[in-house]
């Protein structure tokens, strides 16, 4: 079954290339080989500002630099996260990029009183490929994984992309090129699998 994937790179810094965007790419080349449709955001190249208050979030337009990104999560059917982690949990860019995109009216439903919001985005899936310094274990058994538990629980789920599934990449910086070539086969896998 060919589907709709939009791969987003949040990786803050693109002044220059770092493991998640080698993984990004293994991910979304061998998705497109396999005969599915790929769609790539780099993060760090859209300029918007922060939210600073909920009346902002409720009523200011959408900055017109994340109305396509809007479209093209409206778009896919498959969405996949790829970002190191920074002082324990997803980096400030993205979370400042997950609350403007995720507004009323395009991920919720507006409130209504004493009811949850409906989730606009079901249908969709998920992935999240998170890369770090320390151990995976230590992140996942030490940690409890508290940040991506959040990120699937509190905002994926929240607007109804479900199941996320995740892959962990610990002590990054000291991986050898065998085994960072292992994990850019395991990507590609997983593009090819549309997974």
């Amino acid at each position: 079954m060919t589907r709709r994937i939009l791969v987003l790179q949040a990786h803050p810094d693109s002044s220059q290339p770092h493991f998640c965007h080698a993984l990004a790419r293994a991910y979304a080349d061998a998705a497109r080989a396999a005969g599915h449709e790929v769609r790539c955001i780099e993060v760090a190249s859209i300029d918007f500002p922060l939210l600073r208050s909920k009346a902002q979030w409720d009523n200011d337009p959408v900055p017109p630099a994340l109305e396509a990104v809007q479209a093209d999560i409206r778009w896919c059917d498959h969405l996949v996260f790829f970002f190191p982690l920074w002082l324990g949990g997803m980096p400030a860019l993205l979370k400042g990029f997950l609350e403007q995109v995720a507004r009323p009216g395009f991920a919720i439903a507006p409130f209504s009183e004493g009811h949850l919001p409906k989730k606009l985005l079901a249908g969709r899936s998920g992935r999240v490929v998170v890369t770090m310094g320390m151990p995976a274990l230590v992140y996942r058994w030490i940690f409890r994984a508290h940040s991506l538990k959040a990120l699937e629980r509190n905002i994926l789920g929240f607007v109804g992309i479900a199941p996320v599934h995740e892959t962990l990449i610990g002590s990054v910086e000291g991986l050898t090129p065998a085994q960072r070539e292992g994990w850019l086969r395991k990507l590609a896998a997983l593009g090819k699998a549309a997974r």
